[in-house]
């Protein structure tokens, strides 16, 4: 009988453990999921900075070029000519 007590003890001290465990590991998870969060969220946030800075650098290198700079005058006329057929076939829409 004294076995089977022992036995029980055994089950109940394991199963404390275990709940113990479990109970970090849960707050652990919430921990990480939180972080996560954060994480994603500075994320968006550079995301939208670089897209920012990108258009930010395309328009600076047209004002270059359109100052005289050599280095991104073919970048400039291919914007322009992209510019002229867009205007000119919204013209050609509205003329219908």
């Amino acid at each position: 009988m004294s076995n089977l007590s022992e036995i029980v003890d055994s089950l109940e001290h394991r199963i404390g453990k275990l709940l113990s465990r479990h109970e970090k590991l849960k707050k652990a998870n919430a921990e990480l999921e939180e972080e996560l969060t954060v994480l994603k969220s500075k994320q968006q946030q550079f995301e939208t900075e670089i897209e920012a800075w990108a258009e930010k650098c395309n328009s600076l290198k047209l004002a270059n070029s359109m100052l005289g700079s050599d280095q991104h005058k073919r970048e400039t006329k291919l914007k322009i000519n992209a510019l002229v057929r867009e205007i000119d076939h919204c013209i050609s829409q509205l003329s219908e």
